[in-house]
């Protein structure tokens, strides 16, 4: 971009003109937008030439980093050899269906075939509907209800939304809508009370099974939960938690929907979270780190007992998109996945940086302020307390968590704040040296949020 846009008053230009999602913008234009310039590697620059480290990725997604000119290279190619067509009418095109075959080879020998669409949001909302289209074609057609869960997020679409527990969305436009109900969430730290972490995992697993016999499983479609709750705080589940929900599930013939929109794609040191926890899901939900966030493309990946359904026996499947598997989308996902395969990022979360960051954000657990520093690979929480010894939490959450996380911005670090919990998730070439820088500001940020709360 020229200097002259870089120079101009961008914020004022934003302020008249651009809606934010999820920001009060009367708010936000008091305070005014920051515009963020360029990326390389972890870090990013804004129009005043200040350098941050972004320790979330983005929104959990440019896992590959900034700059990758390997993507920007093969997205010219595909715009200019055919830079959009649809997969409607019997068509489709190379990097679409080369992207199919690459996704599903890495997601366990029982997904084979894949939806693509243009978003999570899209993905959630998909698979939505293909659990009632199966179910209706298998002769059950009064398998409806979706069971989700209390602070999962899905998306922000109508049935994303829904599917999803945050209840501040729900006070907006109506929601959940109907056949979309909620349980707890596996929230140790703060919902377990007395209960061990293994007691309380299973505690809430069998809450699924309880909804179910309430709502009669001869009604119940599908269970969906992300494998770690991400923008509820990275709530990571007690380990008995994900294998009594995957014997529930079976043992009462409920659809496993795995949502991996976040946890996808080698973040958990596993290309899936589902694999992380050794799950086998009937529907995942994919997007964000498919492409590194460098173009937007989602999908669901879907088990083989739906897709011969779906195939051999529902006939047309009135669902899909305008922009459905979109060929410089698609191209770019293939290059992502590329360079994710080749410099073996996966395996490098898993046992190099993953470990390496784990040893680090975890001593952050000895600060005063913080009542648990946990991680599963490149994704991690820091629990902010009143009180380490009894878990207390503080009376405005939301306050404490924005404290921290603008003093770590004025430092020159992106974290995110959810409530009294702080977020990380950088990028998957993040070095040894750059989690050292992270956490050094990280605690920089906490040291200055205590002294002024004593």
């Amino acid at each position: 971009m020229s200097d002259t846009y870089a120079r101009s008053n961008l914020a004022a230009i934003d302020a008249a003109h651009h809606l934010h999602p999820f920001s009060d913008m009367r708010k936000l234009n008091t305070d005014g937008t920051r515009i963020i310039q360029r990326g390389e590697g972890v870090y990013i620059w804004d129009n005043q030439g200040k350098r941050y480290l972004d320790g979330f990725a983005g929104l959990w997604c440019v896992n590959v980093g900034y700059g990758r000119k390997e993507i920007t290279d093969a997205v010219a190619r595909q715009m200019n050899e055919l830079p959009y067509y649809n997969t409607f009418f019997g068509t489709t095109t190379t990097p679409t269906t080369l992207l199919a075959e690459r996704v599903t080879s890495h997601a366990g020998p029982y997904f084979n075939h894949v939806f693509f669409t243009g978003s999570g949001s899209e993905a959630n909302d998909t698979w939505f509907r293909m659990a009632r289209v199966y179910w209706s074609a298998v002769g059950k057609p009064s398998k409806k209800a979706v069971i989700a869960r209390k602070n999962g997020y899905h998306g922000s679409t109508v049935a994303g939304a829904s599917l999803g527990g945050m209840k501040y969305m729900h006070e907006q436009g109506d929601l959940p809508i109907p056949g979309i109900v909620h349980i707890g969430q596996p929230y140790w730290y703060g919902e377990g009370g007395d209960l061990s972490p293994a007691e309380f995992g299973l505690r809430v697993a069998r809450e699924l099974e309880a909804k179910i016999d309430e709502l009669g499983e001869e009604n119940v479609a599908a269970f969906v939960a992300e494998p770690i709750q991400g923008a509820a705080g990275v709530i990571i589940p007690p380990a008995t938690y994900w294998p009594e929900i995957a014997r529930i599930c079976k043992l009462r013939n409920i659809l496993l929907v795995c949502d991996e929109v976040i946890c996808g794609f080698g973040r958990l040191g596993e290309w899936f979270g589902h694999q992380y926890f050794g799950v086998e899901p009937d529907l995942a939900p994919i997007a964000k780190g498919l492409s590194s966030g460098y173009l937007p493309i989602g999908g669901v990946l879907v088990g083989d007992r739906i897709a011969k359904v779906l195939i051999n026996e529902v006939g047309d499947f009135n669902h899909g998109f305008t922009y459905s598997g979109h060929p410089v989308c698609a191209a770019a996902a293939l290059e992502n996945l590329r360079i994710i395969e080749d410099e073996k990022l996966v395996e490098r979360v898993r046992s190099d940086i993953g470990p390496y960051f784990g040893e680090v954000w975890g001593a952050l657990g000895e600060h005063d302020l913080v009542g648990e520093a946990v991680n599963v690979g490149l994704m991690g929480a820091l629990q902010l307390t009143a009180d380490k010894a009894s878990r207390a939490r503080f009376e405005k959450p939301d306050a404490i968590g924005a404290l921290v996380r603008n003093h770590a911005l004025a430092n020159g670090l992106v974290l995110r704040a959810t409530g009294d919990r702080m977020l990380a998730s950088p990028p998957l070439v993040i070095t040894h040296e750059e989690v050292d820088e992270m956490v050094r500001i990280a605690k920089m940020a906490l040291d200055a949020a205590w002294r002024e709360l004593h």
